[in-house]
């Protein structure tokens, strides 16, 4: 049996959860999200606590019974504390910029980058060289970190470029000139 699926999911005062047709909603003090069962898992629950079980022991359905758990789990903690991804800008005269609902970047082409936010998405910049992404579901916060670092991923010669907040990146030695 799954280890992670065993599990229970603890909901905290404030969020309500409700199943109708296969179709999970859980809402909060930041929002509401939705997630969409599949048909080998099911949800009882008890008292303060989810249990994600499955109906079969049929491969597919030990497969997903782990994953069903944590996206339960990623959706309490995405409408009580949200996600937050981290992004530093490494480069001279690299920066970015939040202006309306656009992220503008200036990150060594011959033209600023411009990125638009996605809804639900909140991007704010500290010192022009630091992001900071912020959103209740936690698979669109990851999606646009990884979007936005795609706009200058980090070199391997110079480290310059987007990477994400503690992320180590190993610098390859340059060519040495020998005579």
């Amino acid at each position: 049996m799954s280890r992670i699926g065993r599990k229970a999911i603890a909901l905290p005062k404030g969020v309500s959860f409700t199943e109708q047709d296969r179709l999970v909603q859980v809402t909060g003090p930041k929002g509401s999200l939705s997630l969409a069962l599949t048909p080998s898992i099911q949800i009882r629950r008890e008292d303060d606590q989810l249990l994600v079980e499955r109906t079969s022991e049929e491969r597919v359905a030990r497969a997903q019974h782990g994953l069903m758990r944590n996206l339960l789990n990623n959706l309490v903690t995405g409408v009580t504390k949200g996600f937050e991804r981290r992004l530093e800008i490494v480069g001279v005269g690299f920066k970015a910029e939040v202006t309306g609902d656009r992220l503008q970047m200036s990150l060594g082409y011959s033209h600023p980058v411009i990125f638009e936010i996605p809804k639900g998405i909140e991007i704010s910049v500290e010192k022009q060289t630091k992001l900071s992404i912020r959103g209740m579901d936690a698979q669109q916060v990851g999606q646009t970190a990884a979007k936005i670092r795609a706009f200058r991923e980090p070199d391997a010669y110079k480290a310059k470029g987007i990477r994400y907040e503690g992320e180590v990146i190993k610098v390859k030695a340059g060519k040495t000139g020998s005579k």
